[in-house]
């Protein structure tokens, strides 16, 4: 099992769909960047291995949106569907390896993080952004068991049980990974409503503090939030665990799960002026999320070696 630790910082990659929408892939569906997996998955080596190139240290597979109900809802079997997510992995090492291979000279680790989105993205409905839904444990379970299964027998090196917007449900999988994953690291990366709490409503602060007794959540963190937040997230992080930090923020333009468009802020901040700061408050792997580009990490990675 690997280890995360504070003292060993990481650059996660970026943005998925962005770059795949740059690569004729069309994302504006329910299965969002995993419709690459089916039509375009020399796309996906591509994106995984420009983020390599870019300074990544963490290529997160292109299944945030893959699951085998929402396959067949698209008109695929269950059996392409779990093909499809075995790809998902598949492809990562493959860009892993040609980047490898191209690139003897760079030691630095290169993870494959096994991407779990909640049920709320299977909704397509934007619930991924409030956490407005509910299931039992064992539904919860049962809804994400099989993904998992695939994601980790292909050899992810992690798994990341991330945009989590519901408590209940991210306890469910931490169990679930507990009890029939034990030798899979995860880190835990919650979508937030604003700088103390997450989409359901439950502070950040009770949330993170609940996973300090969970060895197998190595790091903890946010992820698909304003640039502006992350700060005052991190320092809320620190305050409730000693864990390792993760975040990755988007880049800056606003989204409307309403209409499902983004508007675009050309005054954003860049992420080499916020990264240091990032960095001193406590986080330990930091990358980027919606609409980020390999500009962005490399802008991450760049603040992180100098360091």
């Amino acid at each position: 099992m690997i280890k995360l630790n504070r003292q060993q910082p990481l650059v996660i990659d970026g943005a998925m769909a962005t770059e795949l929408e740059k690569r004729g892939v069309d994302t504006d569906n329910a299965l969002w960047s995993a419709m690459a997996l089916i039509h375009n998955p020399q796309a996906v080596v591509d994106v995984h291995r420009s983020y390599f190139e870019a300074g990544a240290n963490v290529a997160i597979t292109d299944s945030y949106q893959a699951n085998v109900p929402a396959f067949e809802a698209a008109g695929l079997s269950a059996e392409q569907g779990r093909t499809l997510i075995t790809a998902s992995v598949k492809l990562a090492q493959q860009a892993r390896s040609e980047y490898q291979a191209a690139h003897p000279e760079r030691t630095a680790p290169l993870l494959i993080a096994g991407s779990v989105g909640p049920y709320g993205a299977y909704l397509a409905d934007g619930s991924e952004y409030t956490g407005d839904y509910q299931l039992t444990t064992a539904q919860y379970q049962d809804f994400h068991r099989e993904r998992m299964s695939l994601l980790v027998a292909a050899g992810v090196d992690l798994l990341a049980l991330e945009t989590q917007p519901n408590f209940e449900e991210t306890k469910a999988l931490v169990a679930l990974v507990e009890a029939e994953f034990p030798t899979t690291p995860v880190w835990v990366s919650f979508s937030v409503d604003g700088q103390d709490k997450l989409c359901d409503g439950t502070p950040l602060a009770t949330a993170v503090a609940y996973f300090n007794a969970h060895p197998q959540v190595q790091a903890i963190g946010v992820n698909c939030t304003a640039m502006t937040n992350v700060t005052a997230l991190v320092e809320g992080v620190r305050a409730a665990t000693e864990k390792p930090i993760v975040v990755y923020p988007n880049n800056g333009d606003t989204y409307d799960p309403t209409t499902k468009t983004w508007e675009t802020h050309a005054d954003a901040p860049a992420f080499r002026d916020l990264v240091p700061t990032w960095q001193a408050k406590g986080a330990t792997l930091i990358g980027g999320c919606c609409r980020t580009t390999p500009a962005d990490i490399t802008e991450v990675a760049t603040v992180l070696d100098a360091d």
